[in-house]
Order: structure tokens, then C-alpha cells, then sequence
């Protein structure tokens, strides 16, 4: 993979050096590691908007347990648990 140089202030520039001396990393390792978090933060975000919406559906959960009885909460007499 090719070097490139990103500009930031100064400022910002010792900040990360020294988050990534305090992790034992060079800036370069950190940084790396960092967008790869970042990625995967945006990723889990957008699957949990999408699990809710799917959960938020009317009778979901109804037809869950009816598909997967062994699997269903169990039930109070009279009462859904």
C-alpha cells in the first residue's frame, strides 16, 4: 500500500501521537486501527436501524413463536410473558 500525507493542525497531530504511545502503537498502526473501528461502528449502526425496524413490525414476534415453538417465551396462565 502507498504512503500519502494527511495535513492536520498541530494540535491534532500530538493528540494522536499521544493516544497511540499511550496504546504502544506508531500513529500510522493507530490510525489504521481506528478508521477500521469507525467502519465497523457504521456498519453495526445501520443493522441495528434495520433489526428495529424489522422487531417494530406488527405480529413479528407472534409469528416467530409460532415458527419456532420450543424456542417461545414461556406464558404466565392469562398472560403473555
Amino acid at each position: 500500500m502507498a504512503d500519502t500525507t494527511v495535513k492536520v493542525d498541530s494540535q491534532t497531530r500530538d493528540r494522536f501521537a499521544a493516544v497511540a504511545a499511550a496504546r504502544g502503537q506508531s500513529v500510522r498502526a493507530y490510525l489504521a486501527e481506528l478508521a477500521v473501528e469507525e467502519e465497523n461502528q457504521i456498519a453495526l449502526s445501520r443493522a441495528t436501524a434495520a433489526f428495529r425496524e424489522i422487531i417494530a413490525r406488527p405480529g413479528l414476534a407472534e409469528a416467530f413463536d409460532a415458527a419456532f415453538p420450543d424456542d417461545a417465551p414461556a406464558r404466565s396462565a392469562g398472560r403473555a410473558a
